[in-house]
């Protein structure tokens, strides 16, 4: 490993070659602080290069002047002349080379500042906006992605991961005071009109005069940025001000990305002036504002982010039978899938409780331990997504009238179950089943639609007579366990975990409409041949389940 310290004698030498030299203003403890010029292809510019000197965070690199060049709104410039030049993650900064690196890093500032300079983006990049936008955080809980005037609540105690008056905009009070009261955060609803407005065009902060301090140095931004976007931030200023409300919230939603403004408002007695036609705009624009950075903590965003432009779980009605050691793994995967939320349900049916023998493979901890799995499970989801509708049945599904559902999925493993449920069900909901083959040997899953392919009854039959069999091996019955802990078959958790993995990417390719081989399987154990490719078997002659 090459000490960080060793290298920074080599580090100034080399910079010395590009015209680099040491600055005479250092800060004990701090960056390494070299001055130069980045010469572009359109001049060269006087700047500052600030190096961590143990190399853990990518240099920074200032312009010690605005170029006359500069559009008065540039990407990739901040107000303070930092050039941003490498979207977080882009860069892997090579330890073994940091001289190297350090010197790739400013070349790249270099040709950034170049392109900027000619008029062209560089697609790769994100704007540097938020670095000087920050005086309030707003947290978006707001489901309706359409225009218009919303809710407000403000946290009311600073004994959380919020601060102190920060603000929570929701189009639900009661589906984000669940959400708030799972993070023991006290709040209150505000005296406040939160306006969502839309724009065309992204934030870029101004060269000069930044950040804006007043409605009217926002309105003049805003009209550079966007010529629709200036009546849109007056019209919801003019609307809170005719208001009872003590505060305004205004949130500009760009294509990538939402921002917003506070703005205090006199008291309804004392907005006079505010009101009269020919006075009230020079009232209004100077009314000073608070910047707001925005974060977005709706149902969708969660379940999407990960997956951009993918089908999720949302809107749909899932009943889940067999909340075992599948079953729990499934269903927090459905649930992080969007299952539950946008008018969507989970039904978690099991009668069974949780052992001491469960444990070790199970999602449920010691806490849970006796508790009936279906409503443990219930609680367990309901605290990773507060407001997800998570409905517990601790019953044998058989005794149960499940009423109407969109996708039912088996868990249960346990064969015979699964005969009952496909002769119930084969013919009136796509039907998911999800096991485990052997002791973990290898994991499967195989999709019923009604009317079409083979059901878990046909599967089980096709595979006695050798057909779309897991694998080429046989698989000998492996039991542990004796007395009164019963007898079970041994495999670690890992094994559960990718069932349910098979599982859910089922679920979302059946939500998604795509076109899929109905049984997948999964080989996990070596020394095991698959035996059957991905494929979507007919219905077997004859199948009991399928005659009911």
């Amino acid at each position: 490993m090459i000490e960080a310290m060793e290298v920074i004698p080599e580090l100034i030498a080399k910079f010395r070659e590009i015209g680099f030299e040491r600055s005479a203003h250092q800060i004990v403890g701090g960056l390494l602080i070299l001055e130069g010029q980045l010469k572009t292809s359109v001049g060269d510019f006087d700047c500052l290069v600030g190096i961590d000197r143990q190399f853990r965070r990518l240099p920074q690199v200032q312009l010690l002047n605005s170029p006359a060049q500069l559009p008065h709104l540039s990407p990739h410039i901040s107000s303070t002349g930092g050039i941003c030049y490498a979207m977080p993650g882009t860069i892997v900064f090579d330890i073994f080379d940091p001289v190297g690196q350090t010197l790739l890093c400013v070349r790249k500032a270099t040709h950034v500042l170049s392109m900027v300079l000619q008029g062209k983006m560089v697609e790769d990049l994100a704007e540097e906006f938020f670095a000087s936008w920050f005086d309030l955080h707003c947290f978006m809980d707001v489901d309706d992605r359409q225009t218009g005037v919303i809710s407000a609540v403000t946290i009311r105690d600073g004994k959380s991961v919020f601060r102190r008056n920060d603000v929570i905009a929701t189009d639900d009070v009661q589906r984000t005071s669940l959400k708030l009261e799972s993070l023991g955060v006290s709040f209150e609803e505000m005296s406040c009109n939160v306006y969502k407005i839309s724009t065309t065009a992204q934030p870029r902060p101004y060269q000069n005069d930044w950040p804006p301090k007043t409605i009217g140095e926002v309105v003049n931004w805003q009209y550079e940025l966007d010529h629709t976007a200036r009546a849109k931030v007056l019209e919801a200023v003019k609307r809170g001000i005719r208001s009872p409300y003590m505060a305004i919230v205004v949130i500009i939603e760009s294509p990538l990305m939402s921002y917003g403004v506070f703005i205090d408002l006199p008291h309804p007695n004392e907005r006079r002036l505010l009101k009269k036609p020919a006075l009230a705009l020079q009232h209004i624009y100077r009314l000073p504002i608070k910047q707001i950075a925005i974060f977005r903590l709706d149902d969708e965003y969660i379940a999407q982010r990960n997956t951009p432009g993918c089908t999720t779980l949302s809107g749909l009605r899932i009943t889940l039978v067999g909340c075992g050691t599948i079953g729990g793994y499934l269903a927090e995967a459905l649930v992080k899938a969007g299952a539950g939320i946008g008018g969507g349900s989970v039904a978690l049916v099991d009668r069974e409780s949780l052992q001491p023998g469960n444990l070790g493979r199970h999602r449920l901890g010691f806490s849970e331990l006796y508790k009936p799995k279906a409503t443990a499970l219930k609680g367990e989801l309901e605290r990773i997504m507060p407001s997800a509708k998570i409905i517990a049945c601790p019953e044998d599904v058989r005794d149960l009238t499940l009423g109407e559902f969109d996708l039912l999925i088996d868990a249960t493993g346990e064969e015979s179950l699964g005969y009952w449920l496909a002769a119930r069900y084969h013919s009136v909901v796509p039907t998911l089943s999800v096991w485990i083959e052997g002791a973990g040997v290898a994991v499967r899953s195989l999709l019923k639609r009604p009317g079409d392919g083979a059901c878990y009854r046909c599967l089980c039959d096709y595979n006695k007579g050798s057909r779309y069999r897991s694998v080429k091996e046989d698989l000998k019955p492996v039991f542990a366990g004796q007395g009164c802990e019963g007898i079970y078959v041994p495999f670690s958790a890992v094994v559960s975990v990718q069932a349910a993995c098979l599982g859910v990417e089922a679920a979302l390719q059946w939500a998604g409409g795509s076109a899929h081989e109905a049984l997948r399987t999964k080989v996990l154990s070596p020394g095991y041949e698959a035996a059957t490719p991905d494929c979507s078997p007919e219905t077997r002659s004859g199948c009991p389940a399928c005659s009911t």
